[in-house]
Parts: structure tokens; sequence; C-alpha cells
């Protein structure tokens, strides 16, 4: 539980500004955390306008007034532009109705307006508080109690514009749908062989367009941030669209941020790039504006994720660090972290300030390294033909390989791999159906064409597989590798492929060929690899059992159900946990924790308890290896024996569904960075005296190669997963989400 001296003991949460999906998963995060924190909180409907009508619009919060929202897109407490609270009157008028409910601390979630308009009301709380006694409408002693209010902000918002955060609350489901679109418009448009502009939100932001063109593989994208450099810019995108048709490419597609712009601040909008490509291509081609679409639906994963974990932080800081600077909580490095309010805004309004000056390059700078990195991919990626080698160039030849079981984002990873190789004049070969088809020679050279449209598709169109070699297998490596030469190995893959990169060295002494640097890039939807805080493909997996989960939740709550659901995860509890936060599980099985029977005994008990108060639904997720005999079936035949007659009970094991599909954003984006760093690492490897190997990931928010003879050190004894797992301090939150009251969850 939290606790501080001297804290608030009731706070106000609202949401503010334009919606944006996970809003509502934030708000049930700060009323839960608030609750458990023993604070009184009350929810505040209509944004500002709502502290400045008070009344039933600002009521006081149970657990239960938070169930059943953590999947709905928007915000249940609505959101309003609010002429009143902009005025010094309407702002006091906020400001005694929340004197008068004694309320302390606010919360609020929105963006740069709507957090700067809660910062004057901040600053000005104890003017208002004298003019209220002034005036009559409160009393001194009121007045003195509430002589502080705590602010506390998250933002809201799609365009992932603010700084004092890496991603916004709502950005990544936005992505979602633009991808989404873009991989339907894909399939029309190479039908017929026609071009699509498509226009995405993002205000000065060019951040949704950069990132859903590198997801969906666009041949051109225009952002604010970094104009073309020509003054007869359509030209140049003329010529490079019509090299990609001459090469076979039989769709263009070309993604306008809303504030694009050429050099000389003239806007470039959507319909003039229509009308460009109409012209001058000689295609039939087609403007799709996604408009408001992009602020829709359900909430990503990663959105509940971030959303929960988030509003988790305001409540600790409200409660830990009251009455100071008003605070930005945010995600940086994977890390959460508090950022002084205004400097954040502040520095926000900067990058559009050096956009409207035209000082690019000062903008790209602001945005991070990570945002330059990645235009600079997309310039290689949209390329139709690949630079020539350097004269006099050491031209290496490079393997791709997948070892383990299909994770989705594998396609993009070889598609980036290739083109990042070839375009740096090497030589590619894909080795199909794992380290058998190495065993076997099935090896065969990529060019700039061969995983074309591999950017959107799901599963591994390498091929692969769990085999590992032994023995004289390693002989027959060795002799592929000869036979073709490779001066370096890429493993795109899971366990499997990690433990058989391992083994190179030691093999090498009895078979030299196989002393070649090998790179392993983490690809397993079971995150169960060391190195790296994600693995592709996890993210893909956790938005199906999302989406699972969600229609299994819509079929409980209609017959008064307790599912007992499983997810993969062998011996690696990440898939369990992160679903059971994205869903709203009441209770978590992990196998780094096993199950007893007194838990399960505590858990029917609280579940009948729920039900008799008129629960509606009961949600446990679990681990696929959580206990060898407490597993999915047992728990459901044991809850269904102790329901008492209160509660159904039904098992769903979700199977390799996890694993299909076509991958998220997330993953696309992941999966082009990972392979970009990795062949980049392999390069610089094979042209070394002393060549390493290394398997790589992120770490706290930078990418790391960590020698792959520290394998074996960094796993755990027996079981397929690391030592150090920095995601299982998320579970004291999960039990703290996970107390639903008598309502649904």
């Amino acid at each position: 539980m939290l606790r501080t001296p001297q804290r608030p003991t009731s706070l106000a949460v609202l949401t503010s500004g334009g919606d944006a999906a996970g809003m509502n998963a934030a708000v049930r995060a700060v009323v839960r955390a608030g609750l458990d924190a023993n604070l009184t909180v009350y929810t505040v409907y209509e944004g500002l306008q709502g502290l400045v009508d008070g009344g039933d619009r600002i009521r006081r919060a149970t657990s239960e007034s938070v169930g059943g929202i953590l999947h709905q897109g928007g915000t249940v407490l609505g959101t309003a532009r609010s002429d009143d609270f902009r005025t010094p009157e309407g702002r006091r008028r906020a400001a005694k109705n929340l004197v008068e409910l004694g309320v302390e601390a606010l919360v609020v979630i929105g963006g740069d307006g709507s957090l700067t308009g809660a910062n004057l009301f901040k600053e000005e709380w104890k003017d208002h508080l004298d003019g209220l006694v002034a005036a009559g409408e409160i009393d001194k002693e009121m007045a003195q109690a509430s002589r502080r209010l705590t602010l506390v902000g998250m933002v809201g918002s799609i365009d992932n514009d603010m700084f004092g955060t890496d991603m916004t609350i709502g950005a990544d489901t936005a992505l979602h749908r633009i991808i989404e679109a873009l991989d339907a418009i894909h399939s029309t448009a190479s039908s017929h062989q026609r071009a699509f502009v498509v226009e995405v939100m993002g205000r000065n932001c060019g951040y949704l367009a950069l990132m859903s063109g590198i997801a969906a593989g666009a041949n051109w994208v225009l952002i604010p941030e970094n104009p073309p450099e020509e003054d007869d810019w359509e030209e140049s995108m003329m010529n490079a669209l019509r090299a990609g048709r001459a090469i076979g490419r039989r769709l263009n597609t070309v993604v306008v941020a809303e504030g694009a712009q050429d050099k000389h601040g003239n806007p470039i909008t959507a319909e003039y790039v229509r009308s460009v490509l109409a012209d001058r291509l000689g295609e039939d081609t087609r403007l799709t504006s996604l408009g408001h679409v992009q602020r829709g639906g359900a909430p990503s994963a990663f959105d509940r994720y971030l959303s929960t974990v988030l509003g988790y932080a305001a409540v600790e800081q409200v409660v830990t660090s009251p009455g100071g600077e008003a605070q930005l909580i945010g995600l940086k490095e994977h890390q959460i972290i508090s950022s002084p309010l205004m400097e954040c805004v502040e520095q926000t309004r900067a990058v559009a300030d050096r956009i409207a000056e035209r000082d690019y390059e000062t903008a790209m700078e602001m945005r991070g390294g990570s945002f330059r990195d990645s235009f600079n991919m997309l310039k290689t990626m949209v390329r139709a033909q690949p630079h020539d080698p350097e004269p006099g160039q050491r031209r290496l030849r490079l393997g791709i390989i997948h070892a383990g079981a299909p994770a989705p984002g594998m396609n993009p990873a070889v598609r980036v791999a290739v083109r990042v190789g070839i375009d740096k004049g090497h030589q590619m070969f894909a080795i199909r159906n794992g380290f058998r088809g190495f065993e076997a020679g099935d090896i065969h050279e990529m060019d700039w064409m061969s995983a074309n449209g591999w950017a959107s598709r799901g599963g591994a169109e390498l091929g692969t597989s769990r085999h590992q070699p032994r023995g004289r297998h390693f002989a027959q490596i060795a002799e592929s590798i000869e036979k073709f030469q490779l001066d370096g190995l890429l493993m795109i893959g899971g366990w499997v492929g990690y433990q058989i990169a391992s083994q190179f060295k030691e093999e090498a002494e009895q078979y030299p060929d196989l002393n070649i640097p090998v790179v392993c890039f983490p690809a397993a939807i079971n995150n169960d690899l060391p190195g790296s805080e994600v693995a592709i493909g996890a993210d893909t997996a956790l938005n199906n059992i999302v989406s699972d989960v969600d229609k299994i939740k819509q079929s409980a709550v209609a017959s008064g159900r307790c599912f007992v659901v499983e997810v993969m995860g062998r011996d690696c509890g990440y898939l369990a946990l992160m679903s059971g936060l994205a869903t709203g599980a009441e209770r978590v099985y992990l196998p780094e924790e096993g199950i007893s029977l007194a838990d399960l005994e505590a858990d029917v008990n609280s579940l009948k308890i729920g039900f008799r108060l008129g629960k509606r639904l009961g949600l446990v997720i679990t681990s696929e290896n959580s206990d060898p005999v407490y597993e999915s079936g047992f728990i459901k035949q044991l809850f269904e024996r102790e329901s008492e007659g209160l509660f159904s009970v039904r098992q769903s094991i979700l199977g390799h569904i996890q694993q299909g599909g076509d991958p998220s954003p997330f993953d696309r984006i992941q999966a082009t960075r990972f392979a970009s760093k990795s062949l980049e690492y392999l390069i610089d490897q094979a042209l070394s005296d002393a060549p390493q190997s290394a398997f790589m990931g992120l770490q706290h928010g930078r990418i790391v190669f960590t020698p792959l003879v520290e394998f074996p050190n960094l796993i755990e004894t027996d079981v397929h997963r690391p030592k150090d797992q920095s995601w299982l301090s998320l579970m004291p939150l999960a039990k703290v989400m996970g107390r639903p009251g008598s309502q649904a969850l």
C-alpha cells in the first residue's frame, strides 16, 4: 500500500482535450490505485467544464464504478471544450467545487492545452481560495484545509508529440487503426496497380506518418519535421515511384502527415499529392483521409498497459510528493518517470516553433535519435534500387536463418536485413527451413525485391524449425558455410536458435568453418530470451490474447461465468501477466511463482464473495506451465466444484492463435529497428580481425549487444527463461488492478 506522511486524503481525475484510446484504462488505474492508497477518489465528467459545473459532474468513485471500461475506446468521463474554464471566474467556481468536496489533488489526462490550463489553475489556487473567503463563499477553515493543490498530468494524445514521454496514451492504438487501413489498401492497390495517397493525423508531429510508413511498407512519406530537400520535390517522388514500377512493384502508396510542408513552409496537402500522381504518373490515384477513425476503437494491448502503469504512478506521485511543482508522468526508455509539467509543454511547443521557423534540422534533433534513425531507415526502404558498392569494397556474404517457433515480425525483419545488407554493398543469402535447411545446403541468394511485400506479412517465409543439430550435423553446417563462403550469420528466432548459436564456438574447434560471427535477434512470442526487455512477436501475441479475451468477457457477463484462460509462455509468465493487466484479470498464475492449494482456496472464496454481491464475471489467466499438477483444467474443475452454484466455470486454451496473424505495428517497427542495427553490427564483426558473436536486445530503451558466450550465465537452470525479468515488478500492480469489487472487470 502506498504511504507517506501528510499526504492528500482525496483526489479527482478527469479527461480533457481530444479523446484517445486508453484514457479509460488510465482512469480505472487512478481510481483503483487511489482507493488502494486509502484516498477518497472523485471522477470529473466532461473535462475541465465539469470542474466548473460541479454538482453531479463530480462523483465519488468506487472500484465498481470503473469496472468494465478497460477495453472501451474514447473516454467514459467525457471531454469538452470549456470557455468557462478559460476565465478567472470559471476557475474560481471550479476551486470552490473542489474545496467543498475536500479534494486536494488533481490528475488530468489530456493534451498540452488541457495540461497548461490545469497548471494555470494550480498556480492561481491560493488566490482563488482568498477570493472565495473574501466573498464569503467558503470559510477560513475550509480554505486552510485546502491550501495546496497537487497536480499530476498524463498525456492522452494520438499524436505522440509530447516531451517527457516516449509514448502518449492512444498513439499505439492510432497506429493500429492506420496500419489496418493501409494493409487493406495494399490489397486493392496491388490488385489494380493503383496509387493511393493516405492522409494521417499528427498536427505538427510526423510520428504517425513515419511509423505507419515503415510498418506498412509505404513507398513515400511526407512529414513536417523533414520536408523534401528539392524545390521540385514532386519530380523526385515521381522518379522513385516510376523506378519502383520498373522493378515490379504493383502498388504505390504515399503517406502524408496532416502538417506536411515543403522546405519553404508551404503546406503539402494530400489532395495536392494525389493530383501530382494522377497528372505526372498517369496512374489511377485514390485519396484516403483516415480522419477520426484513427482515434476510435478498443485500445491496443500496449495502450492498456501504458495507461495502467502511468495511472498507478500518478497516484504514487500524488501521495509521495504532495503540493510541489506540477508533474507529468511518462515513459522514458521503458522506465516510468516524472518530469516538471510545464517544462515538457514548453519543449513540445518549441518543436512546433522550429518547424514554423523552417529550422528542420533542430526539429529533427528535438524529436530524438530514434525518430531520426527511423527516418533514415525509411529512406533506405523506399529506394527502388540499392546504392552501388564502394570501389574496392570487400563484399561480404551474409546468411539469414530462423530457428524456433514462428513469431510475427520475422518477415519484416528479414526484409530490412536484406535491404540494409545489399544497400551497404554486400550479398545476402536466405537459409530456408532453419538449421535443418542449413545442414542440407538449402541456401539461396536474395536480391532487392526478394522480400518485397513482407513488411506486413505474418509467419516466417524462410521457414523455421525447432531442429537442434547434434554431432555430425555441425559438420554439415560447416560444409554449407564453406560451400557458400558465408562471412557471417543473422539468426532471427528464439530459444532454440540461441542455444545452437552458442554451440558454434565450441564446435568450431572441430569444424573451423563454424568460426564466423553470429548475431542472435530476439523473435519469440514468449518474450523469454536474455539480453532484451522485448522480443519481436510478443506484442502481436498480446493483442491476439486481448482480442479473444474481450470476446470471452462479453460472453461471461451475459451469463454469469468465471473463465479460466490459458495462454502460452512455456516457462515464462510474460504473456500471462501482461495480458492480465490488459484485460483486467482478477488473478494471474505464473511459472515464476507457481500455484499452491492455499492460493486456489483463497481465489475461489474471493470469487464466491464477489458473485454473492452481484458480480457477473470472473477472469483468471494462467500461463501454460504455471504448475505441473494445478493446470488450467484442474483449476476449472476445482472452481466449479466449489462455486456453490453461484457461477459456472469455463476453460479456454487459446493455443496457437497467439502465434498467428499479421505483426502489430509495434512488432513491425521494432523488427525494423532491430534488423538494421543487427546487420550493421554483423558487418562490423565480419570485417573485424577478431570477430565476436552476440545476441542483441532492447535494454532501458537502448539497443545493446551482449557477447554470446554469456548466454549460459544469463538463463535459469532447466527452464526456458532468463534470470533477469524486469516485467515481474508489475505483479503487485496486477494485484491492485485485479480487485474489482462486486461488478465487472
